[in-house]
């Protein structure tokens, strides 16, 4: 799945190599369980494109890299310029919907960040997407490699709950772009999973990025955590809740 990895290297020599202050960057626009997390690492071990974390999500940052990481968004815009850097000064951040709305009363993080660029990224697959959510919360493994701290039980109304969550912060994305006219690179996470190489050098091309590093497979903490109980749960909901002449009870009529 993974086997066409980006081969190319820098030279010894190489601007990559030389720090240099974070001007240019990107935010990777998503939503949970989209499979941003493995995205975003891939995107950070090419040593030039950023890496991209939930740098707006101080508790997060606390339990996975600093515990000494702000909560405050400006404090946390200086974090997104250096943790957040690779040393050819490229920046990068990931945001959900609520992770906006939490800064943004505070702070116009989109003005503060330089050169700002948007990366749109979602998962074809929504009601899987939904299932890994529901797993997640009852496991609480949100990472492959965190520890799992509850069991599995097959839930059709807390799928249910969560796949309108999905389409309804799928939405406020699309009313954020199409509102503000900003333009997005959209990647999905299937086309990514199919073509590692031809979507990083999207993402690269797309900040003008001419070189840039391997991505680094081996060395990710990610894993994929889909396995045939999810997709047999994907099957069972579709057969309980399939009924295409049902009116649908998550949505308002149009």
């Amino acid at each position: 799945m993974f086997a066409q990895l980006f081969r190319r290297r820098t030279s010894p020599a190489s601007p990559l190599d030389r720090p240099s202050p974070a001007t240019r960057g990107y935010a990777v626009c998503t939503l949970p369980r989209s499979g941003s997390n493995v995205f975003c690492d891939l995107l950070g071990s090419t040593g030039s494109l950023g890496r991209p974390r939930e740098y707006f999500n101080g508790a997060a940052r606390r339990t996975y890299d600093d515990p000494t990481y702000p909560d405050d968004p400006q404090a946390q815009i200086g974090r997104i310029l250096t943790m957040g850097a690779t040393p050819n000064g490229i920046y990068a951040l990931k945001v959900f919907p609520g992770l906006h709305d939490l800064v943004a009363p505070h702070l116009r993080w989109m003005e503060v960040l330089p050169n700002l660029s948007f990366i749109r990224f979602r998962r074809g697959d929504v009601l899987g997407q939904a299932v890994s959510w529901v797993r997640a919360n009852q496991t609480q493994q949100f990472r492959s490699s965190d520890p799992r701290k509850g069991e599995l039980s097959y839930d059709a109304d807390a799928i249910g709950l969560r796949l309108r969550q999905i389409c309804q912060r799928n939405a406020r994305w699309d009313m954020f772009f199409a509102r503000t006219g900003l333009p997005a690179l959209d990647v999905t996470y299937e086309d990514f999973l199919a073509d590692p190489d031809r979507e990083v050098g999207r993402v690269a091309a797309f900040i003008g990025i001419a070189e840039w590093g391997r991505v680094d497979l081996d060395g990710s903490h990610f894993r994929r955590q889909r396995d045939e109980s999810s997709a047999a749960w994907c099957d069972r909901f579709r057969a309980e809740r399939g009924d295409p002449n049902q009116i649908d009870p998550f949505l308002d009529p149009v």
